[in-house]
């Protein structure tokens, strides 16, 4: 399991009138606090949020971004793929899951490469894989998926800026609301500026002939609703309260002015209460006449027939006005009807664009043992995969 935002364990000092201790914040966007380091550290700006008292000329580690590609490589634009097919009737992609674990067994790639239209990092682009100690960031993980599904013309779906869940302790132990503020700002101007115009969760509306670039969907937050639509108890919402959505959509659309930002939760298949507290949130959040949220995504791991309230949950959903995307499907038992049901509740929403599967091969499902994925364990096409391409 849908996600998605520099720094070492230290708490922020608190502001003096002198200079700010080691580590500390001394600079960024809407600081108020001492912008002077002491002896033996230097201010350093990590982003237009924040800057950091770092010793010496300590610099922080990167790996080299990914560039754009010129031209797509893969074939799954063709009517006869599972891509190619979904995107026959105006949708934007069918993607899966992946990292370097999968995309590294040969029979995975192919199909990657055949089949599907856009890759999702499982974890490689989570808080614990990219800021493990504060202020130190990794992309060695997620640079090798977005180097990999650009040599290979595939879309990229950012996966996850901002989750309870795979966080760090020192980000769990923080109590302060303006080193809570400073950090997630600083944690999604990083992440997301690093991938800024490469993935398709940053990216404007595009028609067929455009897409021979990757472009990324970021979802910004992720599993943020108890399932009566009330929200979770996190760090995140216990120090800022619901101010956290609006602050790290800010952040992001800061990063990238032409990013798609979605929000993303399990247990959005039918019309229920946290369907509900959804909607009513983006509605909320986009109320104040700028437009933070760009989509809703649904994860749709489903139980054997749990497929029915599919097209009640993508219909509530679209009502909030934005884009509605499913993003981790898989289906226990991966039964035919179960997943023509979604597939066919996706192409009866208009506002339905994209479908992402948790995978490609039930042989590295999460859930493997429930089988719920269209290739079984041998990387050979289910009953449900027919089933789903005659359908559409």
């Amino acid at each position: 399991m849908f996600a998605t935002a520099s720094f070492v364990i230290l708490t922020l000092s608190l502001r003096t009138a002198a200079q700010q201790v080691e580590w500390g914040q001394c600079g960024g966007i809407g600081w108020t606090g001492p912008t002077t380091c002491v002896a033996g550290t230097t201010c350093v700006a990590s982003n237009p949020y924040y800057s950091q008292c770092l010793p010496g000329s300590t610099t922080t580690p990167v790996t080299t971004p990914p560039t754009n590609p010129t031209t797509p490589t893969g074939p799954s634009s063709t009517a006869s793929t599972l891509n190619g097919k979904f995107v026959s009737h105006g949708k934007k992609f069918w993607g899966s899951a992946a990292d370097s674990n999968t995309i590294n067994i040969a029979a995975n790639q192919a199909i990657l490469k055949e089949q599907l239209g856009a890759v999702t990092p499982e974890n490689s682009m989570k808080w614990d894989a990219t800021e493990s100690t504060r202020g130190v960031f990794s992309f060695s993980g997620s640079d090798a998926l977005v180097n990999w599904a650009v040599s290979n013309g595939k879309m990229i779906r950012g996966h996850t800026l901002v989750w309870h869940s795979q966080l760090p302790s020192w980000v769990s132990a923080i109590n302060d609301k303006a080193t809570l503020t400073s950090v997630i700002q600083n944690h999604i101007a990083n992440v997301a500026g690093r991938y800024k115009g490469k993935l398709y969760g940053e990216v404007l509306e595009r028609n067929s002939v455009e897409m021979n670039t990757p472009l990324i969907y970021f979802p910004v937050q992720r599993e943020i609703f108890n399932e009566d639509g009330t929200l979770r108890s996190s760090v995140f919402s216990n120090v800022l309260g619901q101010s956290f959505v609006t602050i790290a959509f800010q952040a992001a659309r800061a990063a990238d002015p032409t990013a798609k930002l979605y929000i993303n939760d399990y247990n959005l298949d039918s019309n229920n209460a946290k369907v509900q507290g959804m909607v009513n949130l983006v509605k909320q959040v986009n109320s104040g006449g700028t437009k933070l949220i760009d989509g809703i995504g649904t994860q749709m791991h489903l139980n054997a027939g749990g497929a029915g309230g599919a097209q009640a949950a993508l219909t509530a959903l679209a009502s909030a006005g934005v884009e509605v995307a499913i993003t981790e499907l898989d289906i226990a038992g991966a039964a035919p009807n179960d997943y023509t049901t979604v597939v066919n509740a996706c192409l009866n929403t208009p506002a339905c664009v994209s479908i992402t599967s948790w995978g490609v091969s039930d042989a590295n499902s999460w859930r493997s043992s429930s089988t719920p994925l269209l290739w079984n364990s041998n990387y050979q096409p289910k009953s449900a995969y027919t089933a789903v391409m005659n359908a559409m």
